[in-house]
């Protein structure tokens, strides 16, 4: 049975995965550019719940990317939003984004949407993640740490390499999200 939004934010809160400011932060209007050309803004994305995630090629954690494409086929249809962000931050992608690209259609055949290559850890950090971190206290620190926003782009909770993309501690939240 799914969480009510308050229980969701109550258990978050007790399992110190959810700041307690979190509820009065939306996420700015942040734009990622896309490795397909273009933008993705995230303003456009208001209500629907958005896991954003950053990757990298060369990772021991590359094969969530099967992961996250389940759950992007699972849940897209509901209105999940999952956003995949190559990230060369710890020094594990690939050089270019046709690399990236490449790479992950033939060994993954995703559908997911990615942006560019993009840095999340430090000065040179895209503003997406500085916020995260200024706000939230969130800064990956490895690829393929997972946050979650709610519809109206409030942080909800993250979650690091080692969750899975279809555990059923991010799918519970994920789906309470969905159901709200």
């Amino acid at each position: 049975m799914p969480l009510s939004r308050r229980a969701l934010i109550a258990a978050s809160l007790a399992a110190g995965v959810v700041s307690p400011a979190f509820s009065q932060a939306k996420a700015p209007d942040f734009t990622f550019a896309s490795i397909d050309g273009g933008e993705i803004s995230l303003s456009e994305l208001r209500g629907r719940p958005v896991l954003v995630v950053n990757t990298a090629s060369r990772c021991g954690f590359t094969p969530q990317y099967d992961g996250l494409q389940a759950l992007h086929d699972r849940y897209s249809g509901q209105g999940l939003y999952v956003l995949t962000v190559p990230s060369d931050s710890f020094n594990q992608e690939l050089s270019t984004e046709a690399e990236v690209a490449e790479f992950c259609e033939l060994n993954f055949n995703l559908t997911l949407p990615m942006t560019e290559i993009t840095p999340v850890r430090g000065p040179k950090a895209h503003p997406f993640y500085r916020w995260l971190a200024s706000t939230h206290n969130v800064a990956p620190r490895w690829n393929f740490t997972k946050v979650l926003l709610d519809a109206d782009g409030r942080y909800i909770a993250d979650f690091g390499s080692t969750t899975r993309p279809t555990s059923p501690a991010l799918t519970r939240q994920i789906e309470a999200l969905l159901s709200s």
